[in-house]
């Protein structure tokens, strides 16, 4: 059921995010259908059923996520620092202006199904390559395997700290963002032992 009408698709996504916004990572099918003008039964026609509707509002955020992010890792600076800085700031900004929804897709979706854990891990993961791969081109470490193993270990920290902060906002964000700068570039200056 999935070959349904995209504009169609999209209006019940947006539908999907407003019901989020508005009533937080708890809410529930019967809202989301409440905000579309529909029923929860045609809600799941279009989506397959409530994994499908998860999995279609994670790549429809992640991607844009990463589509943000993507120009911050291709972007070429000679300060290593301040290309760290812009990829840090672009995440916890995304983050921190959409807390309902991100807490929606990382917690909720993803323990309530393990389809939608292991979609928005595979594109977490897609995301670590990606930058290991942009990494090993301009050999910012010359070793391949190690630009894999640092992309993966930026996009897990970073991934990881921000949920962390969006549970202490006591912590100020030009903190968080220090810290993480301090130790992406500190790995690019230490050299692995052997």
């Amino acid at each position: 059921m999935n070959g349904r009408d995209p504009d169609r698709r999209k209006a019940l996504l947006d539908a999907a995010d407003r019901a989020i916004l508005r009533e937080g990572p708890q809410v529930s099918m019967a809202a989301i259908a409440a905000e579309a003008g529909i029923t929860k039964p045609i809600l799941y026609r279009h989506f397959g059923d409530k994994s499908g509707l998860y999995q279609a509002l994670a790549d429809r955020h992640v991607r844009r996520v990463i589509s943000q992010l993507r120009p911050e890792f291709v972007r070429t600076r000679t300060d290593p620092r301040a290309r760290a800085r812009a990829a840090v700031e672009v995440y916890l900004d995304l983050i921190s202006a959409n807390q309902n929804l991100y807490r929606f897709l990382f917690h909720r979706a993803s323990a309530e199904d393990t389809g939608v854990r292991s979609h928005m891990t595979a594109l977490v993961r897609g995301l670590g390559e990606e930058l290991g791969a942009v990494l090993a081109a301009e050999q910012a470490p010359p070793d391949p395997v190690r630009a894999q193993i640092l992309g993966h270990a930026f996009v897990g920290m970073v991934q990881t700290t921000g949920d962390w902060w969006l549970e202490h906002p006591e912590v100020g964000r030009e903190q968080v963002v220090e810290g993480l700068v301090e130790v992406i570039v500190a790995a690019f200056v230490s050299r692995p032992a052997g």
